[in-house]
């Protein structure tokens, strides 16, 4: 067994903080029992040998009987050997290892962290000699130090120099918490990081003076702003400027371990000083950004600390792509978008381990101890569909989140960073006036990631020099705060007097490298280190063919027919001998018939069928959500799980060795998997990314992604997405909170072309509309309203012939041979009701109602509208019917559309409302008021209100009843 092998198993056991405190507990107890503490002792008296009665001795004893057994072997001379040994040094020294646990468990609470000493933090009575037991008379006394590796030459030390490295270590600039973590490698590995620096880092002349080069840079540019823009929002860094040598730190340090890309998600804290100082933004952009010169563009664009960007830059290992992703002021939303994206780059290159593509996030303080997306984020970390290989957290702890700097407002935890123990995170607090320690902490950080592709955390603390932004005073709520500030030395000013002292450079060069920034910035230098001229352009993803593009309702969408059955044969093998349950056999059997044209297809089958197609057709597919596998109405069965042992297939995965079918049921979280999946979709052009909500009303959950990326991004920020949301919808009696997918709400963010939003009602129209959204050459969100009681409804079927020809139509016009001139009245709905409306219909033998359905609300088919009702010349109503509530659905949204259509055919014509009157909720919740309900919508629908054989039941008196 190797050395390593040995300190894995030794830290691995439960009684780890190193054996030599262990044996020593044994060595007490062997001396007396009662020394011994409660737990401790009811251990040992269990051990064999021991419960049976058995009698030990101390192995001190032992090993000193054999050593001067030896001695006197040498000297040739005999000599006795006492019977007993002092057991008070022995005592002594389990303490010492107990004080010595007590600062890796709770030295960090006594680091000197708040660079501005405002911090009134308690005392940490574990860390005082008296605590345990030892005093000022044990300093001079030479004790073993256990596993630890505070010293180069020796594992004995004076209790003194003991005391004083482990302050240097754990309480010094840097405090790190390590010792929650579980796994026995990584807290050893940490614990050996930490130890043998001995709290002081040593770093090269070359790299303290790239430190102080970079503080100069941050600070600059902050001067430089401040002169030139005075009062205007910038969000500064004034405070914070240590973050750009922490960036810069690990883009060095990542590349020089081979990886190849970087994405960063921030707000807008610090956001200019990365752009220009990191990222390397032209700062003549930003001044005009200042000044208020718009670029050609007719997008409406977003303010400047908002913006994100992508450049190339050299670092040891290699060329790297940098990407800053855009950010809205909803400030942790950027960090589940960040991860999706980077899993869509890391997909693309195969690199399943995260070595070659990184996250790395920047918070602030208030919002990570606040927002709860932090929790979705971090618990979906090490998840098989989400997991990305570890992310670094940098948290700009500035100690005040707008007003609020007391900590029993702003959180109920000691620490900002208490949620990252979630998923057992080493968290790093760090002096933001101690560049050196920042540094250090980010090697630590970035070698951790690589290791062991889990997140790691780093507390900036640091101040906010002015207020939330520039125009705001923040005397008028912090007075001791800022006075505080405005009495402190900068970063930078600090570190040069450190430099100087140290004789690592002169006043001089100071001086110099604030000229040298200063003039770069008014000669229009860039500002970043190593930024490559002439990028590698296979590192960045292709979107030039969709740009410029318009939403295409008519592409070409079907597949031959033997080809289709080809591929249903296989996306519906099953290894031989492997066990179904008895209902997924019955679906498989089912979908055979199918296949072989003996039965009709259902709504299941054709979506799968469209994700073979596409999958033959040289597309990625990746679908998640709560439940996805087997979708939440038991309709796709996509993942087949053998009855036997559990073990999962996934046949559509074998479909084509060039791509790949990803499908994962998510973790209960709307927000941060659907953030996930824009993220993914805004990165993989050629990848059908698809989501869906358990109910489309669990949507709701997500708002802020739908509204600040969704429908809202390629406007803002120029950023394509093709991303799909199913959202199953459809009124059965089940409540208000399992009807709706609030259709309302996406048609009145429409605009602009920003979406699709489509309510397909055949297994053929989703076939194609899934088609069409990888066949157009546009990439753009499809929210989708899909079925749940017509996945199985007798009439929502398809024939494979319907698949194999045509396209989505967004219109579907009388499916039964109606008499154009008999049709009086023309019904337009959209979704389940046409259903009802269809049987209602035959049921009373109307033939002079025609039914169409608006299969697309947005963008709204107009032309194809007017021409499904062209042949109706003798209409003398008009009607919408809809199922939700007349203040929810289609009919506030889309009803102009539907008039300009109506006003082209006929002008005399006018459109009436047919469905439920308004709510405040989406639905009742009784099955029978629901029903009552239904009918009446779809006879007022068909007769007019009034008009059908319950005329006489007035809508109040049903309401009453």
């Amino acid at each position: 067994m190797d050395s390593t092998e040995l300190n894995r198993l030794r830290a691995g056991s439960h009684l780890s903080a190193g054996n030599a405190y262990v044996e020593a507990l044994f060595e007490a107890y062997l001396e007396d029992a009662a020394d011994v503490p409660e737990e401790w002792r009811r251990y040992f008296d269990a051990l064999p040998g021991v419960a049976d009665g058995g009698a030990d001795m101390p192995h001190s004893r032992v090993v000193r009987h054999f050593e001067r057994l030896g001695r006197n072997r040498l000297k040739a001379r005999p000599e006795r050997v006492a019977a007993e040994v002092s057991s008070a040094h022995e005592r002594a020294q389990i303490r010492v290892l107990e004080l010595i646990t007590a600062y890796r468990h709770r030295g960090h609470r006594k680091a000197r962290l708040d660079p501005l000493g405002l911090w009134q933090r308690t005392p940490v009575p574990e860390l005082e000699l008296a605590y345990h037991r030892l005093t000022d008379a044990d300093l001079d006394t030479v004790f073993e130090t256990g596993s630890a590796q505070f010293f180069e030459q020796d594992v004995r030390a004076p209790l003194r120099d003991i005391v004083a490295v482990l302050e240097r270590i754990y309480c010094g600039t840097l405090g790190v918490e390590y010792m929650h973590i579980t796994n026995a490698e990584e807290q050893l590995w940490v614990r050996e990081r930490l130890e043998s620096a001995r709290g002081a880092p040593v770093f090269s002349p070359e790299t303290k003076f790239s430190i102080l080069d970079r503080l100069s840079a941050a600070e600059g540019l902050e001067r430089h702003l401040h002169a030139r823009f005075p009062g205007t929002k910038r969000f500064g860094l004034e405070g914070a400027e240590a973050l750009i040598c922490l960036l810069n730190e690990a883009l060095q340090r990542l590349g020089e371990k081979g990886c190849v890309e970087t994405v960063i998600g921030m707000a807008h804290r610090g956001r200019l000083n990365v752009l220009v100082n990191i990222l390397g933004k032209d700062p003549k952009d930003l001044f005009d950004e200042f000044e208020g010169v718009m670029p050609e563009t007719d997008r409406n664009g977003d303010v400047k600390y908002h913006q994100g960007f992508s450049t190339n830059v050299m670092t040891p290992g290699g060329e790297m792509h940098l990407a800053l992703a855009f950010n809205p002021s909803h400030l942790e939303i950027v960090a589940p978008v960040v991860a999706g994206s980077v899993r869509a780059r890391q997909d693309r290159r195969r690199d399943y381990a995260g070595d070659k593509v990184v996250p790395l996030i920047l918070h602030g303080d208030a919002a990570f101890a606040g927002q709860g997306v932090v929790m979705e984020t971090l618990q979906m970390s090490q998840t098989r569909g989400f997991k990305v290989g570890g992310t670094v957290h940098v948290i700009v702890n500035n100690q005040i989140g707008f007003t609020t700097s007391r900590v029993e407002d702003a959180r109920s935890t000691e620490y900002c960073t208490e949620i990252a123990k979630l998923v057992q995170a080493p968290i790093l607090h760090v002096n933001g006036d101690d560049p050196e320690a920042c540094v250090f902490a980010m090697q630590l950080a970035v070698d951790y990631r690589m290791r062991f592709k889990k997140d790691v955390v780093i507390d900036l603390v640091c101040y906010r020099r002015r207020g939330h932004n520039e125009a705001e005073d923040p005397t008028k709520t912090q007075p001791l705060m800022y006075r505080a500030v405005a009495r402190h030395p900068t970063t930078r000013s600090l570190y040069a007097d450190r430099l100087v002292a140290e004789s690592a450079v002169s006043r001089e060069e100071v001086e110099a490298l604030v000229g040298l920034y200063r003039f770069a910035l008014d000669t229009g230098d860039r500002m970043a280190l190593s930024l490559v001229q002439e990028p590698d352009t296979s590192l960045f993803v292709d979107w030039q063919p969709y740009l410029g593009s318009r939403v295409q309702a008519a592409v070409e969408t079907g597949v031959p027919l033997p080809r289709l059955r080809e591929l249903a044969t296989r996306a519906n093998a099953v290894p031989d001998g492997f066990p179904l349950h008895r209902q997924v056999r019955k679906v498989l059997d089912d979908r055979h018939l199918m296949t072989n044209g003996e039965a009709p297809l259902n709504w299941g089958y054709a979506e799968t069928l469209a994700y073979a197609t596409l999958l033959d057709d040289g597309y990625d597919v990746r679908l998640t959500g709560q439940d996805v596998g087997v979708g939440t109405f038991s309709h796709r069965h996509a993942s087949l799980y053998s009855q036997e042992d559990g073990k999962r297939i996934v046949p559509l995965n074998k479909i084509s060795a060039e791509t790949t079918f990803d499908i994962y049921d998510s973790l209960l979280s709307e927000e941060a998997v659907l953030a996930f999946e824009y993220g993914y979709g805004a990165t993989s052009p050629r990848t059908l990314v698809v989501w869906e909500a358990q109910f489309g009303d669990f949507a709701n959950g997500a708002q802020v992604v739908i509204d600040q990326f969704v429908v809202s991004g390629e406007t803002k920020w120029a950023r394509l997405c093709g991303l799909v949301m199913l959202l199953p919808h459809g009124y059965e009696g089940q409540g208000p909170e399992h009807s709706s997918a609030r259709l309302e709400r996406y048609l009145q963010l429409c605009a602009e072309q920003n979406i699709q939003v489509c309510i397909p009602t055949t297994p053929a129209q989703i076939f194609h509309l899934l088609r069409r959204q990888v066949a157009q050459q546009v990439r753009r969100p499809l929210v989708a309203l899909t079925p749940k009681s017509l996945l199985r409804h007798k009439h929502a079927v398809s024939s494979l012939e319907e698949l194999a020809d045509g396209a989505f139509r967004p219109v579907l016009g009388e499916v039964e041979d109606l008499d154009p001139d008999g049709v009086s009245r023309l019904v337009m709905c959209s979704g389940k009701v046409y259903y009802d409306l269809l049987e209602a219909r035959r049921e009373a033998g109307l033939e002079n109602v025609a039914l169409v359905r608006l299969e697309q609300l947005y963008s709204f088919p107009e032309e194809e509208l007017g021409a499904v009702i062209a042949p109706y010349r003798k209409l003398d109503a008009a009607v919408w019917c809809q199922e939700e509530p007349m203040n929810q659905g289609a009919w506030y949204s889309s009803q102009h559309h539907m008039h300009a259509v109506l006003e082209r055919h006929d002008p005399s014509l006018r459109l009436v409302y047919a469905g439920r009157e308004a709510f405040a909720a989406p639905a009742g919740g009784y099955a029978a008021l629901h029903a009552r309900r239904q009918r009446r919508l779809v006879r007022d629908a068909l007769f007019g209100h009034g008009e059908s054989e319950d005329a006489g039941e007035s809508a109040e008196a049903a309401e009453r009843t």
